[in-house]
Formats: C-alpha cells, structure tokens, sequence
C-alpha cells in the first residue's frame, strides 16, 4: 500500500521547500517510518503569503456557481480516493480504516456542503429614511485565511476549514499536523486535479509556533482559524490581536455525561462506551465525564467496564480493530498519570489502567468507578481512553457539576422525561448538547463551543458566515 508522497503545495506547485529541514512521520501501531516531511522556509513562506494574496483576488471575483463546480469535483475526486486516503490516515493516526473512512465520509459531505452554501451570501435591502436613497447590505469573503489544525481528526479537521474558506471565497494557507500530513496532501491534489486556480489553496509543514508566528504578523492574512488546545489558542488569539486579525477557536472540552435513573441503561452504556473509545478517545468532543444518578449507578458501571473488555484494540489496518493506539509515547505517560492519580484519590479501576504490550503506543480501554471531583481526570481534558464514572443525587447537583469547569464544548444527557432534557438544555454552559445520542457534528450543523472551549462555529451556514465579512452601501441620485 503506498503512502504519500510528502510535500509542500505553494502557488500550484509542488515540492520539498528550500529549508532543508525535515521530520519523520511515524506510524503509531508499529513505531515504523512511513515517510519524511519537509520543512518550509520564511522564503517558503513569503511564497505562500504572495500566491494567497494572488489567488484571494482570482477566486473572490469568480462566481460561487462556477466555485461550486470546482469544490464538487474536488469532491468526486476525494470519493474516488477514499480508500487510498483512509488507509493512509489510519497508518499515521492509528485509528481503525473504518473510522478513517467515515472521517471522509465526513470530510465529503462537508465540502459539498460548503460548495452548495457558498452560493447563499445573500444581503439584503434596508428600507431608507430619505426619498431617494437606495440601502444595501452585501457579504463579501473576508480575505487569505491562515489555517492550523490538529492531529485527532487530520481530514475532517483540514476540510472544516477548507469547505468554509475556498465556499465563502476566500484563499487559505493551510499548516496541517505535521504527525499526520498525508490526508491533506491527498486533499489538496484533489483540489489541484479539480481545476482549483494557483495560489488559492497552499499547504506548509513546520515547526507549528514559527509558521504561525511568521503568517499572522503579515498583512495579507485577514482571518485566523484554529482547531487545537486551548492554552495554545490562547497565544494565537493574542498574536492575531497585534493586527485585528479576526479569528475562529476550536479548542479543548472536556464533556459531561449526565445518566439519569429514567434512562435506557443498556442502550446508554453501548453508545458512551462506542462514542468514549472511538478514536482511543482522542476527539474533543469525546464524553469525558461520566454522571450517573444514584439508582443506575453500579448497572451502568458495570456495563461499561464491560464493553472496555470487549473492544478489540489492534493497528488501524487490521480486520477487526476497533481501537488503535494513541497518537505518540508521550500521550502513554499522560494516561497512566490520570488513571494513578484518580485511584489514589479513591478510585475503583474496573477495566483496563495499563499499557497494552510493548510496542506500539497502545492503552488499554479503561474504566474508573468513584471518581471524585478533585481528581486530575475530572478537571483536566484526558484526551485517551480512560472513562471516568461518578454518581449524583439530584438534578441541581449534577448541573452544577457539570458546569464547573472552563471547558464549554460538548455536553450530554441521557433521559426519557422531555422537560428535564429542555431544562438541561437551557442550564448547560456548553456550545452543543446531545440527549440519547452523541451525532452532534454534522456538515450542516454549527460546531463551537464556549468560554475556554473557543468561540465561533464551523459547519452549518454561520461557518461560511464566519469567513465574510458585511460591508454597507447608501446610494442617492443614481
């Protein structure tokens, strides 16, 4: 199976950069070298900035009918593809080939999405207060976007951003995860092979706080969108502030699950249990922190540590996985700090709690029972496979629980009584909320969150929106 071949995408052309510097990409399952990637240079760079500046006034000024016929073939071209892109996304990522090819399942729908929205800027008419006077309030796109993504999701991430900048018409330089390149190098050649003009999309490698350092204190880039952790957001936000650079933030959650005793226990413990260990839990909108009412408490935690047993934890690519590994060694050491601490704080460990074999940077499916508010894993995001359980007693204490942290991303409810899950829904200081289910991301649906959670949304039409900007025309006498 062949991977990627690894490059820079600058001005419509392809190539290794002229820094010289590069890095290995790393498969997580078997700790093999897939390929190398390079580097960009600041001249790299400036190349990237100069062909966005030219491409933004090339794919401003085409029609968003003739846009839409370029994304959509993009689009064609990346279902063609889909398997070739899946299977290289788990190699790199170590997610199962089926999650991978859902991801761009996902990563399709939304760019046919963005194509078909793009064509919906509409403005409006203002009724005058003089006689004469026509008023006029029209969207245009914003200008170059500079983009940064994580590693979790490598397509659905880059195509978030992707299908709302190129649908609204605006250029984008794109810095994907270096640990994951291949998905959006596959990506762009689509795009390239689509009939995409030169300069409108171009994508770099590097050392992340260089590369973002060196785009934002240009003039050219306009807009600043993020998907990544919230103490690095932090710092983008407030480089971007030095010129008014408008931003998006997708950043870190750390979700609730409220259980209530009315619920369909079974069902509820399949679905947190298949939603918790997907991706070996490394998805921001993961349920992270799991409240169950007293009366279902030991049944729901029993279930759980059940189905951790269950899943089948082996390399992407192989028949029957249904979890992978983590992303890197480093994150091994994270989860093991988690699981010690929550027991020493009391904690019951019901399944896993350990490293899975010896190569490879796999961690076993695991589940906590009694974990009390003060541990580490119930304040800070875990990003693994490591589903914390605790009881609650009523109705106000698990909303205050629930809105204790920060974090405001993802929330979730599972109950039969439709007035509790409204009253949840108007307390939960969250940017999305789920009752019996966890499909809250859908191309066609905001994605955002608040507080240290970020600020404005991806999908649905506020994403194109949040790549426009409104300008206002007053007219007499013509």
């Amino acid at each position: 199976m062949a991977y990627e071949k690894l490059e820079l995408f600058i001005d419509g052309k392809w190539s290794q950069g002229t820094s010289g510097k590069s890095q290995d990409v790393i498969n997580p399952a078997t700790e093999e070298v897939l390929g190398t990637l390079p580097h960009a240079s600041t001249a790299d760079l400036d190349a990237a900035l100069t062909a966005a500046d030219k491409g933004f006034k090339i794919w401003r000024n085409t029609t968003p009918i003739a846009r839409q016929i370029i994304l959509d073939k993009a689009a064609d071209l990346m279902e063609e593809r889909k398997p070739s892109i899946a299977k290289n996304i788990s190699r790199e990522m170590g997610k199962p080939v089926g999650e991978a090819s859902l991801e761009m399942d996902f990563v399709i729908g939304c760019l046919r999405w963005d194509a078909e929205q793009g064509k919906r800027a509409y403005g409006r008419l203002i009724p005058a207060r003089i006689p004469g006077q026509r008023q006029m309030m029209i969207k245009e796109p914003v200008g170059p976007v500079a983009a940064f993504v994580a590693w979790n999701f490598p397509a659905s991430n880059v195509m978030r951003k992707l299908g709302n900048a190129l649908g609204a018409g605006c250029s984008i330089i794109m810095k994907a995860d270096e640990e994951t390149p291949s998905s959006a190098i596959a990506m762009a050649r689509c795009f390239q092979d689509a009939g995409l003009p030169d300069g409108v999309l171009n994508l770099v490698f590097g050392v992340p706080s260089e590369i973002s350092s060196y785009l934002l204190d240009s003039p050219i880039i306009k807009k600043l969108s993020f998907t990544g952790s919230t103490p690095v957001g932090m710092l983008l936000q407030a480089q971007a502030a030095k010129r008014m650079i408008r931003c998006t933030m997708e950043l870190g959650g750390h979700a609730p699950v409220m259980i209530f005793n009315d619920a369909d226990i079974a069902a509820a413990a399949q679905m947190c249990s298949a939603t918790k260990f997907r991706n070996a839990g490394q998805v921001c909108i993961s349920p992270t922190r799991f409240y169950v009412q007293e009366g279902v408490y030991d049944e729901f935690a029993e279930r759980m540590a059940q189905h951790a047993k269950d899943i089948v934890v082996a390399e992407g690519i192989t028949e029957g996985a249904q979890m992978g590994p983590l992303i890197g060694e480093r994150r091994l050491g994270v989860m093991q700090d988690l699981v010690d601490d929550a027991v020493s704080h009391g904690a019951e460990l019901l399944a896993g709690g350990e490293r899975l074999g010896n190569k490879g940077f796999f961690y076993k499916p695991t589940v906590l029972k009694g974990v009390p508010e003060e541990a580490k894993i119930m304040n800070e995001e875990p990003f693994g496979p490591v589903a914390p359980v605790a009881s609650f007693k009523d109705f106000d204490e698990v909303i205050e629980r629930a809105n204790k942290l920060e974090y405001g991303l993802a929330s979730y409810a599972f109950t039969t009584d439709g007035a509790k899950a409204n009253a949840i829904g108007d307390q939960i200081n969250a940017g999305m909320f789920g009752v019996n289910h966890f499909g809250i991301a859908t191309p066609e649906t905001p994605f955002g969150g608040v507080n240290h959670s970020g600020y404005g949304t991806e999908g649905g039409e506020e994403g194109i929106t949040a790549y426009q900007r409104v300008k206002f025309i007053s007219e007499i006498g013509v």
